[in-house]
């Protein structure tokens, strides 16, 4: 009979240190998981360099996370929850690569680096509607220049890397027709140049040069609001590098005469 006590006391005392120890286990995790869930989620992946940027366009894979730039998609942090707060990603390396405020999984601001520790982009945002991309190449001059609009390019600005424009964009306030695009060759001159000189009649100038920067073509267009495109109107000039006339052509609403 003292047997059977003495071994039934023994159970209850393991089965009470299970209890305890079970207990003790919740309570460290609960504890640990809020302490972690309130710092920068770094993903275990870290990033090489020539795997994420591109020649031509840099650091891309952020961008889909930004509304304000048209994005859709979340970031979650390894716990599978919304990234909130201040996120931060590194290259294998250990330089930092990538910090952002999250909302919900969707960035606000955030900044690029090259791993040199130059910033290669920046996204901030002037109010709900409107935000402001800048694009850097690796030597810190400016790449280029964009100003958003409810998820949609407003204004661009792109730049050799020796300063000079490449690239103009720009449009109306609603983004419903364009003020001008202009491209450039790296010498500076003019390659392309389409500009709005009758705001009413929503008249442009349209004109494409050589890289002599002779002009090769030049005549008017218009903006069809009913097809959003723009046609041909009126009379064509086209020239040879050497500056002659080599053919004329007259438009009526983008169909030749």
């Amino acid at each position: 009979m003292l047997f059977c006590i003495k071994f039934a006391n023994r159970q209850i005392m393991t089965f009470n240190r299970l209890i305890l120890f079970i207990i003790t286990l919740v309570i460290t995790n609960v504890i640990f998981s809020q302490n972690f869930s309130n710092q920068p989620s770094v993903l275990s992946k870290r990033y090489v360099a020539n795997e994420i940027i591109d020649l031509d366009y840099g650091i891309m894979m952020y961008n889909k996370l930004v509304p304000m730039m048209g994005g859709d998609s979340v970031r979650y942090t390894k716990e599978g929850v919304k990234a909130q707060n201040y996120q931060e990603d590194y290259y294998v390396s250990g330089k930092l690569l990538h910090k952002g405020f999250y909302a919900d999984g969707a960035i606000k601001v955030f900044k690029n680096y090259y791993e040199n520790g130059q910033l290669e982009r920046s996204f901030s945002s002037t109010d709900v509607k409107r935000g402001k991309l800048e694009i850097f190449y690796d030597n810190g001059t400016v790449k280029s220049t964009i100003d958003y609009f409810l998820g949609n390019p407003q204004n661009q600005y792109d730049f050799f890397k020796n300063g000079t424009p490449e690239y103009v964009e720009e449009n109306d306030k609603n983004i419903e027709y364009l003020y001008k695009r202009n491209s450039y060759f790296e010498s500076g001159s003019p390659a392309s140049i389409f500009e709005l000189v009758d705001k009413k009649s929503k008249t442009y100038i349209k004109k494409e040069y050589y890289d002599n920067g002779r002009l090769k073509e030049e005549g008017t267009m218009i903006f069809r609001k009913d097809l959003g495109d723009y046609q041909k109107e009126g009379n064509w000039t086209y020239y040879d590098e050497k500056g002659t006339i080599i053919k004329t052509e007259k438009f009526l609403k983008g169909e030749q005469q």
